[in-house]
């Protein structure tokens, strides 16, 4: 940024400014949450606003300061979070919109512009259909997830995202070479791509050989905070793609995270990473909106009348649109790739949509406009078209994507999935570490491994515990709950002690960060229990347990909403589970006897199911795993 408004000495006012800004975004953020709207839309209004405001400086986006200081942490934040495996299993349609259809719009784009502006050249018009073509990665995602769209969906979103950008600064730094030869925009690309690719496999190579010796989360931090700069530079100084560098890097980094880094490092990483992407996120939408009143001023149309200019906006916006619409259906069959089996499935139209819908613009599109030469003509109706396709996307699509999700009953992530899912998982990983611990030829002369053992059976408790979707409290949370409260007395007396003096504040400061260790596992534990609802069908999620898949006649159960067992000891049962060979009704592993459990080892019925309400799952004893 530059031009605030302030001299350029003075610094002072220009830390006032950043502060300013902070603030506004954590303001504004918290308030769109609290108005259940979509965050950047909110952060766009305000900065069109406030940039007609006689006492809010007019800020400039710096090409430099957006390609160079914003994109390459933001790209890498949302790299090192990105799923290797998913982006590999989505790599067909990631690759046709990241390149294909950035290809497409830039010369669609083109094509309308310069039929619109005859006077135009072909360069200049290729120019703003690079600057338009390429989707914003925030928006798009930020208000998914929010909605609950497919994670495929998100998935793809996020994986074009990442590359888009790439394509896009390519094709926009060969359009301005004046000459567009389609050989040498092949030629430009393969360059720019395999240099990026070289530049970004060299750096996960030497940082994660570096960060593998690393021990100290605080050393650990610095050099990731390094890296994006690092891989982004290097590639950009031999003409490579820098985007493309960084997100290779940041892909390979974090799929490797649980080898290279200790678990102090990542957990610091994890924190740091997501305080910088929440500031730069929001702030860019910020300054997106804070460019409004600059572009419009500058507007002088240079012989374009008024309504050729907002004809050219209007139809620019619109062909972005429906070019990208044109590409999803055009390429269905190839986006979506079909089904495993034998039977080739028809990809689902109503993804398509979804995906075609969400193509909101972002600070890329704008930063990349500013690129365009003070020489170009009609740069300013150049500059007011790429603010139009910026504010036009993320304002009509943004708004409409959730009412359109609802309209298509695009089904959103199953929470009794993932409950099950991470319930299972939790068991196979403890199962793992038993295994482990019964290799182990030591004593136990302290019975430590039953400790161990207990602890572990509580873990996988907690986690089944999560599946049910009644509002009682499971034994777990009220662990929690006590613990917590238990925490909260143990503090205040360390920070009695502390005021004291009577003790070292470094002894101090280890033991409220136990605490705090201790607190945050107690609360995200707590936060993960969200309401679920029952699956159509039960699909198995880890192996290839023949119980499970085994067709069954349907039984009844024993009781209905109680275990007798439990009823005949005195004993009080958590959840109920049911034998589906032959329907005996017994507590589960959470309640003090475990009588499903006992039913299994007295007569080897290997599945049982829950009996619970609204909750169907099932559990095979033998091969350990759920479906």
């Amino acid at each position: 940024m530059s031009r605030v408004g302030f001299g350029d000495d003075d610094r002072v006012h220009v830390a006032f400014l950043l502060v300013c800004l902070v603030s506004a975004v954590v303001a504004f953020t918290w308030l769109a949450r609290r108005i259940d709207v979509p965050g950047p839309l909110v952060l766009i209004a305000v900065g069109i606003a406030a940039s007609y405001l006689p006492f809010v400086p007019h800020i400039r986006l710096e090409p430099e300061v957006v390609l160079v200081g914003i994109l390459p942490p933001l790209l890498y934040a949302a790299a090192v979070q990105t799923s290797l495996v998913d982006f590999n299993a989505n790599r067909r349609p990631i690759l046709l919109l990241s390149v294909g259809l950035v290809a497409f719009t830039t010369v669609g784009v083109g094509a309308v512009v310069h039929a619109l502006l005859p006077g135009l050249g072909w360069s200049a018009s290729f120019a703003l259909g690079a600057v338009v073509a390429p989707p914003d990665a925030v928006a798009a995602t930020a208000i998914s997830k929010r909605i609950g769209l497919p994670r495929r969906v998100v998935t793809i979103l996020e994986g074009e995202s990442l590359l888009n950008d790439a394509t896009a600064l390519v094709a926009l730094r060969t359009a301005l070479a004046a000459a567009v030869v389609w050989q040498h925009v092949a030629l430009q690309f393969l360059l720019a791509a395999g240099g990026g690719l070289a530049v970004g496999g060299l750096a996960y190579l030497l940082l994660g050989y570096v960060r593998k010796h690393l021990t100290d989360p605080l050393m650990d931090s610095t050099l990731s905070f390094i890296t994006p700069f690092l891989a982004y530079v290097s590639a950009e100084a031999i003409h490579a793609s820098g985007v493309l560098a960084v997100v290779v890097a940041g892909l390979l980094l974090g799929h490797r995270s649980p080898v290279l880094q200790s678990a102090q490092s990542r957990i610091a990483s994890r924190t740091n990473w997501r305080a910088i992407a929440f500031v730069l996120e929001n702030a860019v939408f910020l300054l997106i909106g804070l460019q409004a009143q600059s572009i419009l001023t500058h507007l002088t149309g240079q012989g374009v009348g008024v309504e050729r200019v907002l004809t050219i906006c209007g139809v620019t916006l619109l062909t972005v649109i429906v070019l990208r619409f044109v590409w999803m259906f055009a390429a269905r069959y190839l986006l979506v790739r079909p089904g495993t089996g034998t039977r080739h499935e028809i990809p689902d139209w109503r993804y398509s949509a979804l995906l075609g819908w969400a193509g909101m613009r972002g600070v890329v599109t704008l930063a990349a406009a500013f690129v365009i030469p003070l020489d170009v003509a009609h740069r300013d109706v150049l500059l007011l078209a790429a603010f139009t396709v910026t504010a036009g996307t993320l304002f009509l699509q943004g708004f409409s994507l959730p009412w359109l999700a609802r309209r298509l009953h695009v089904p959103s992530p199953d929470p009794s999935a993932d409950a099950l899912a991470r319930a299972n998982l939790m068991h196979q990983a403890s199962l793992a570490g038993l295994k482990r611990l019964d290799e182990l030829d030591e004593g136990d002369p302290h019975d430590v491994n039953d400790a161990i053992r207990d602890r572990l059976a509580r873990r996988d408790f907690a986690a089944w515990e999560r599946i049910s979707p009644r509002e009682e409290e499971t034994p777990s949370e009220t662990y929690a709950r006590r613990r917590l409260q238990m925490i909260n007395a143990e503090r205040a007396r360390v920070l009695e002690i502390r005021d004291s003096g009577k003790v070292t504040y470094d002894v101090i400061q280890d033991v409220l960060a136990m605490l705090d260790i201790e607190e945050s596992m107690l609360e995200q534990r707590t936060a993960d229990r969200a309401p679920v609802r029952g699956s159509s069908e039960p699909v198995v999620l880890e192996g290839d347990c023949e119980h499970l898949r085994r067709p069954r006649p349907p039984v009844e159960p024993h009781t209905l909403g109680q275990c007798d067992a439990c009823l005949a000891e005195g004993s009080r049962w958590v959840h109920l589970r049911m034998c589906v060979v032959c329907g005996n009704v017994g507590c589960c592993d959470s309640s003090p006897q475990r009588h499903a459990s006992r039913h299994f080892e007295e007569t080897d019925h290997p599945v049982m199911r829950s009996a619970e309400a609204d909750e169907d799952w099932r559990w095979c004893y033998v091969d350990q795993v759920g479906g």
